[in-house]
């Protein structure tokens, strides 16, 4: 499998995930890169009428989390811690969260994540740890190697 073949494998993984069908990400994986863009919605509020911070947190794991498994051809990345900031309430608009591994070693892969409003301004920001789990990627559902 090609590069490009796994991270279009990782992007059908996220697609046919059954949370995501609420929530209507579009993601884009790149290596070391992830790009998630989401559509601000009613439904996404809390009392006061902003995303509810459970958003926020979805997106920047979702990213942080793509931008580790790109580098990770064999198994399924579990987070094992993740720290957020929200920074700014969202309202309107698109959300688009932007995650980068940074560094990796043998056991653990630390990624980080910023959520950007779309005037560009950051509203939220995370950084977490993932390790290789048991379940290997091609065992998960969405995740398939390409026809020969």
């Amino acid at each position: 499998m090609t590069d490009d073949e796994h991270y279009r494998s990782l992007e059908r993984m996220y697609a046919t995930s059954p949370i995501n069908e609420f929530f209507q990400p579009q993601l884009v994986v790149e290596e070391g890169y992830s790009t998630i863009d989401v559509e601000v919605k009613e439904k996404f509020f809390h009392p006061a009428q902003a995303v509810h911070g459970a958003v926020y947190f979805k997106m920047l794991d979702d990213a942080a989390w793509f931008a580790a498994n790109s580098v990770e051809r064999e198994f399924f990345l579990v987070t094992v811690s993740f720290t957020t900031y929200l920074t700014r309430p969202i309202s309107e608009g698109r959300m688009t969260a932007i995650g980068e591994l940074v560094h990796r070693n043998s056991s653990q892969f630390i990624a980080e994540a910023v959520i950007y409003n779309a005037n560009e301004e950051e509203i939220a920001r995370a950084n977490g740890i993932f390790v290789r789990s048991k379940m290997k990627l091609a065992g998960t559902s969405g995740y398939q190697n390409p026809i020969s």
